[in-house]
C-alpha cells in the first residue's frame, strides 16, 4: 500500500509543475495515508491509557488487558442496549435466529 501511495504522490507532483492544484493533490494523500493509513496504528497504540484505548473499533487490542477492556466495554454497552430498547432488541433476535 505504501507503495502505490508513494508512486501516486510523486505521480501528481510531476504533473503539479504544469497546474499547482495537482501539488495540493498530493500533500491531501499524503495526509491521509498518514492519518489513516498504516501510520495510524502507531499513533493509536500510545493512546492506551484510557480504558477504551482510544482506537477505532477495527484496531486490533495491543494486548489482552486492552482486549478484555474492550469487550467488556461492548458487553456492557449491549446489555444497555437491550435494557433500552427491549423490542428492538427482541426484533433483532428473532431475525439473527432465523
Amino acid at each position: 500500500m505504501g507503495t502505490i501511495v508513494i508512486s501516486g504522490t510523486v505521480v501528481l507532483v510531476v504533473l503539479g509543475f504544469g497546474n499547482h492544484v495537482w501539488w495540493l493533490a498530493a500533500v491531501a494523500v499524503l495526509f491521509l495515508y498518514l492519518h489513516y493509513g498504516r501510520g495510524a496504528s502507531s499513533s493509536s497504540t500510545s493512546s492506551t491509557s484510557s480504558p477504551a484505548g482510544g482506537r477505532s473499533s477495527g484496531a486490533a487490542p495491543v494486548s489482552y488487558r486492552a482486549y478484555r477492556d474492550r469487550r467488556d466495554q461492548q458487553a456492557r454497552w449491549e446489555r444497555r442496549y437491550r435494557r433500552e430498547r427491549p423490542l428492538e432488541a427482541r426484533r433483532q433476535a428473532r431475525e439473527k435466529s432465523r
